[in-house]
């Protein structure tokens, strides 16, 4: 990829720990805990390991609960007291499980040393610590192939599981281990590969291998059905994620001299959270939602068919950075950064500026795929003409598991003695298919 000098990577990536022990087989995705200095990992052996990332040690490993790989899993948001993790399954099933959170303050946060254990538990925990620790609390049955992704709503009401049999399924819990289906949507033509809630709104995105990408939410304080469809991706859609309710410091503090950067606010604040999607077309692309009150306009992929549709724009192609399939995409709620992954095992950093207010009406790229006019790579991706901000690659790490592809990228808060004192820092995970997950700082 060509690049000039004043787009070139300003930032590295550096490995900061590999977490240990490693899996013994394909480490699928990695979660963090809520506000607890954990990790969950889960494989294809059928396990879901728990990680310090005060240590980077094992604290427990969770098995028994399912027959063939688990390949998603999610905490539960809102809990004090009480962890519950959910995992999904390519033996169609979907577990639900759940541990005391013993010296648990009021604002939630452990008073123990996690480099012990969780718990009261050590990190050579036997089968029947293990037991003691976390408990199967329930299966929910209902998927008739394998279950992608799991994910639950942002009151933790809600719980999204999808599946290769073409399905989402919504479950509310309504009781103590007592789930209840109150949703099946059926409208994706291929294998649905993810499924993310909106970070305030009882709003789903799911991603498929159909290309597509839909949104769900309640229509009529009963049925659930699709109320968008975001078509742009050529190829599957890997991963979906949502950006943070607060946009970033950078993009707030500024000097506006023509009113573009205001009027681009005021836009993000009228249509609320972006979404960003990742493809095996090797892209990564934003989407924006059209405030209902706006004058329709001939925007590339929207789609509205009645008046339950919401109308979402592509908004832009970040710069193409991966030369093969993007599996996971994650945008951090703190500092506003992206960061991906994908098959050809490289790690690449994001970040969205502010242009200079002579950029403003002059893009560089065509606002589709990072591509210059005269057909060469950018490392710089470009909105409609006229917006006032740009995507740039800040940060990019080739073989960060040697031969292996990464499977999933995330971002979660810095907890180990590498913390620069009073910074609120955050550590990149990736998960490989040799097993082994990995925390990365970006030094920039």
């Amino acid at each position: 990829m060509s690049s000039s000098d004043s787009t070139s990577p300003s930032a590295r990536i550096s490995l900061v720990s590999a977490l240990s022990p490693p899996s013994l087989a394909r480490a699928w995705l990695s979660a963090p805990h809520p506000h607890l200095p954990l990790l969950a990992t889960c494989a294809s052996d059928k396990t879901v390991r728990i990680y310090s990332l005060t240590s980077f040690t094992q604290l427990s490993v969770i098995a028994g609960g399912h027959k063939r790989s688990v390949r998603s899993c999610a905490w539960k948001p809102n809990l004090k007291n009480e962890s519950t993790l959910a995992t999904g399954s390519f033996d169609a099933s979907v577990g639900v499980w759940r541990r005391e959170d013993e010296g648990a303050n009021e604002s939630g946060l452990r008073e123990l040393d996690f480099t012990d254990g969780v718990g009261g538990v050590g990190g050579d925990n036997d089968d029947e610590d293990e037991d003691e620790e976390w408990r199967f609390a329930l299966v929910l049955d209902g998927h008739d192939s394998e279950v992608k992704s799991v994910a639950w709503s942002a009151g933790g009401n809600f719980l999204a599981t999808c599946s290769r049999d073409k399905s989402v399924w919504i479950w509310e819990e309504v009781g103590d281990d007592d789930y209840e289906t109150i949703a099946v949507l059926q409208e994706h033509a291929a294998d649905v590969k993810t499924v993310a809630w909106h970070p305030e709104e009882e709003l789903l995105a799911s991603g498929s291998y159909d290309d597509d990408i839909r949104l769900w939410r309640e229509e009529d304080g009963e049925d659930w059905g699709c109320v968008g469809l975001l078509r742009g991706h050529t190829s599957t859609v890997w991963a979906v994620d949502w950006e943070g309710l607060q946009l970033p410091s950078r993009l707030k503090d500024y000097a506006d001299g023509n009113g573009e950067r205001q009027r681009w606010l005021d836009r993000r604040e009228n249509s609320g959270p972006r979404l960003i999607s990742c493809s095996d077309d090797r892209s990564i692309k934003v989407w924006r939602r059209r405030p209902k009150e706006r004058t329709p306009q001939n925007m590339l992929s929207t789609i509205r068919t009645d008046n339950n549709m919401e109308e979402w724009d592509e908004e832009v192609t970040l710069p193409t950075a991966h030369e093969r399939a993007v599996y996971s995409v994650s945008w951090s709620k703190k500092t506003g950064r992206v960061v991906s992954c994908g098959s050809d095992g490289r790690i690449v950093v994001y970040e969205e500026r502010w242009k200079s207010n002579s950029e403003v009406h002059a893009p560089r790229g065509n606002g589709t795929n990072g591509i210059l006019e005269d057909g060469s790579n950018s490392k710089v991706a470009h909105e409609e003409a006229g917006a006032p901000t740009e995507w740039v690659v800040v940060a990019e790490l080739d073989d960060s598991h040697e031969v292996f592809e990464v499977n999933h990228v995330c971002w979660a808060p810095r907890a180990d003695k590498g913390k620069a004192e009073g910074v609120d820092e955050e550590v990149i995970v990736s998960s490989g298919d040799d097993g082994v997950c990995k925390s990365w700082s970006l030094d920039t």
